[in-house]
């Protein structure tokens, strides 16, 4: 069986294509810097690598460009678009509706398209690349796999917002997730690279979107995302938590709409909005050269990390591992050298010269004195979409 996976993100998509059961990866690339003049197209099989850098405006034309990679008659990987068999897709937000992995059909598009009033960055672009799989791969199923399903087991008393009931009860206002996908995939693991099940986890997923996850036992016990991809850490065009009183402010003081104030907490803060860049390598570079926007930027960021990890390890009532994973938590060693500065105070000693380092696989990046573990794991959200979603035409 071959499985396409698509995970869109607000700013980039990752692919992979599978064959299953044996988890073989037949090719995979990533498309990222989408919305800028110069994205970059990355596909690679064991033959070949391919690499392009030109304009993709949205998520459509980048998927439009995979889908004439994957059927090039030379250096391609399918014959036809038969051969595909499944397409995973990641979708971020499942609100009420779902909490397992889904069949897609007419009645679940309308729902994804309703929720993407809550996740505006992302469930947009994952309908569009249902739809345009859809489209392409005419005979293969189509699959949902839900970033919110890994937090169902997040406890009432930290999804319950302090607002009257009846918006949770009735309307089902509350906690819901995400990232969640990669959270259950890297904190599955760092268990067995621990050697035992019964932990306390933090995993830090850090990319354009960042969120963190309180681990008890392999379960999720508090998330820093909530009804919508907007709170918690700062990202990459996302403001993260705010005082809610900002928004009456703005509109107050203002006259901001509703739906301005919404596009610019979404798409026009978070470290776009303080440095002028949403891409955090942009970011660094400008720091290293003095920029002062941007040093401050880095600090802000890895100071609220640091909050959510104090308020995390009181939760879980010590703390065995912290997990870096994602394109800036895999890739960044001064972000993580930021974020564990100063943190011997919870058994945290970061040994710096293998936080230098770069390595495809999980490695352990702190001291042998160190109480607590600070792992790296890349995220493999492409293999975990696969598995689920083969196993639910097992039956």
């Amino acid at each position: 069986m071959q499985v396409l996976v698509l995970n869109s993100g607000s700013s980039s998509l990752k692919f992979q294509l599978f064959s299953m059961p044996e988890k073989t990866i037949l090719c995979s690339g990533l498309i990222e810097r989408i919305g800028l003049e110069d994205g970059k197209f990355k596909f690679k099989t064991d033959k070949d690598t391919i690499e392009l850098v030109t304009s993709i405006p949205n998520h459509k034309v980048g998927l439009e460009l995979l889908a004439k990679q994957l059927l090039n008659s030379e250096t391609g990987i399918i014959k036809s678009a038969d051969d595909i068999d499944v397409v995973g897709h990641r979708v971020v937000h499942g609100g009420k509706y779902f909490s397992d992995t889904t069949e897609i059909t007419d009645e679940v598009k309308e729902k994804i398209q309703a929720l993407s009033s809550l996740a505006p960055l992302h469930n947009p672009a994952n309908l569009e690349g249902i739809e345009v799989a859809e489209a392409i791969f005419k005979n293969a199923k189509q699959v949902a796999v839900f970033d919110t399903a890994f937090h169902q087991s997040i406890p009432e008393r930290a999804y319950r917002y302090a607002i009257p009931k009846e918006f949770s009860e009735k309307h089902s206002i509350r906690l819901y997730g995400f990232h969640g996908t990669s959270h259950k995939y890297v904190s599955e693991k760092a268990i067995e690279f621990l050697g035992k099940e019964q932990s306390k986890i933090i995993t830090i997923h850090l990319g354009n979107g960042c969120s963190m996850t309180a681990i008890k036992d392999g379960k999720s016990i508090d998330h820093s995302l909530g009804f919508s991809p907007v709170s918690g850490l700062i990202m990459g065009t996302r403001s993260g938590d705010i005082d809610p009183a900002i928004i009456f402010y703005l509109a107050d003081k203002f006259d901001y709409s509703l739906s301005e104030i919404n596009n610019l907490l979404q798409k026009k803060s978070g470290m776009l909005g303080l440095t002028g860049h949403s891409d955090l390598r942009d970011i660094q570079a400008e720091a290293e050269k003095g920029n002062k926007d941007c040093q401050l930027a880095l600090e802000m960021n890895t100071y609220r990390i640091k909050k959510y990890i104090g308020s995390y390890t009181a939760i879980l009532n010590g703390l065995d591992a912290i997990v870096f994973t994602a394109g800036i938590g895999e890739n960044s060693s001064l972000m993580r050298k930021m974020v564990c500065d100063n943190l011997d105070y919870i058994g945290i000693d970061l040994d710096q010269e293998a936080n230098k380092l770069r390595s495809d696989d999980i490695r352990a990046i702190n001291t042998e004195n160190s109480k607590v573990k600070v792992l790296v794991i890349p995220t493999n959200e492409e293999l975990e979409i696969a598995k689920q979603s083969v196993d639910l035409f097992k039956n």
